[in-house]
C-alpha cells in the first residue's frame, strides 16, 4: 500500500517572536518599540493572524494525511519527499525560499495577511487549504509551472532559485571573473564588477526589474512561466584588463552563461538566502541557465 500524502507546512518566525527572543517579555518589547515610535500591538496582531492561519490550515488537512512543519531557517536541513504537498503559510517571499529545495512537489501558497502581502505566490486563504491540497493530489486543480534558474558549478554543486541568482563577492569588494556564453570559458570577457544577477519572470517584479529600469534596458522581461531568463552585470568597471561589452542578455532553455572566477572567493546564492550559498574559489567555473525543475504552484 502506498504512503498517504504528507502535508509540509512551511512557515517562518514572526517579527513578534523575534522581539520576544531578543527582549524577553512583551512589556520590554513594547517599551523598546515605543521609543522608536512603533506599537507592539500592531506586531502582536500580525503574529496572532499568522498563528490563526497555521492552526486553521492544519485543522483543514485530510485526517488520513501525514503532516509536519518546517521553519524557514531549517529548510536547508529538511528532506522533502516525492509524495509531499508543500503548504507555504506566510508571505510571497517564503514560497521563493522553499522553492529552491523542491523537486516538482505541488505548492499551495496561503496568505496570512491579505492586503499587506502582494499575494503573487500566496494566492489563497486558509479556508481554501483542504480543497487545494486534495486537488494537488488528485490532479483536478490547475497548476502554474513557474520557471526557475539554476547554477551548476564545475564541482557539481547545484543551486536553484525562483526569483534570481546572484554571483558576486561575499562582502563589498570587487568581483573578478571571466564571463561568456556556455562553451567559451576562455573566450569570454574579463570583468570587474559588484556581481551578476540572473533572474526569472517571477523575479522580474523585484531586484531584476530595478536593474532593468535603471538601465533603461530594451530587453523584454519574461513572464513567470516563460522558459527564459534575463541577466545583468552590476556596475562593471572598465580598465586595461577588464571590459564592459557583456553587461546584459537573455538565456533561453538551451542557453547557458558561464563565469570563471578570477579572484580569491565568490559566492552564489538564490532568492536572498545568502546563508545557503555556493562558494567558488580561483579558477572554478559555474554555469547559469534555465532549470529543468519548475515550481508547481497550485492555482
Amino acid at each position: 500500500m502506498s504512503l498517504a500524502p504528507r502535508a509540509v507546512l512551511v512557515h517562518r518566525t514572526t517579527e513578534y517572536e523575534e522581539l520576544l527572543a531578543r527582549h524577553g517579555t512583551h512589556g520590554q518589547a513594547a517599551f523598546v518599540l515605543a521609543g522608536r515610535g512603533r506599537s507592539v500591538e500592531e506586531v502582536a496582531e500580525r503574529h496572532r493572524r499568522n498563528e490563526q492561519a497555521l492552526t486553521e490550515v492544519a485543522a483543514a488537512l485530510p485526517l488520513r494525511w501525514r503532516r509536519t512543519r518546517v521553519e524557514r531557517a531549517d529548510l536547508d536541513r529538511f528532506l522533502f519527499g516525492p509524495e509531499d504537498v508543500v503548504v507555504v503559510v506566510g508571505q510571497d517571499g517564503l514560497v521563493a525560499n522553499a522553492a529552491k529545495y523542491l523537486s516538482g512537489q505541488p505548492v499551495v501558497g496561503i496568505d496570512t495577511d491579505p492586503g499587506r502581502n502582494p499575494g503573487v505566490l500566496v494566492r489563497h486563504r486558509p479556508r481554501d487549504a483542504a480543497a487545494l491540497c486534495l486537488a494537488a493530489v488528485d490532479g483536478g486543480g490547475k497548476v502554474d509551472a513557474l520557471t526557475m534558474a539554476e547554477a551548476v558549478a564545475d564541482d557539481t554543486q547545484r543551486l536553484l532559485a525562483l526569483n534570481e541568482i546572484y554571483l558576486g563577492p561575499p562582502g563589498h569588494q570587487t568581483a573578478r571573473y571571466r564571463i561568456g556564453p556556455e562553451g567559451t570559458p576562455t573566450a569570454g570577457e574579463s570583468q570587474a564588477s559588484s556581481g551578476v544577477l540572473v533572474g526569472t519572470g517571477t523575479g522580474s517584479t523585484g531586484w531584476l526589474r530595478s536593474l532593468w529600469l535603471e538601465r533603461g534596458s530594451r530587453l523584454r522581461l519574461p513572464a513567470p512561466s516563460d522558459p527564459r531568463l534575463v541577466w545583468f552585470v552590476r556596475e562593471a568597471w572598465p580598465s586595461p584588463a577588464t571590459g564592459t561589452s557583456m553587461v546584459s542578455g537573455e538565456l533561453g532553455r538551451r542557453d547557458g552563461l558561464t563565469l570563471t572566477v578570477e579572484s580569491d572567493r565568490l559566492v552564489v546564492f538564490g532568492d536572498g538566502m545568502e546563508s545557503d550559498a555556493l562558494e567558488l574559489t580561483w579558477g572554478q567555473s559555474v554555469r547559469l541557465g534555465v532549470s529543468d525543475t519548475t515550481l508547481n504552484l497550485v492555482a
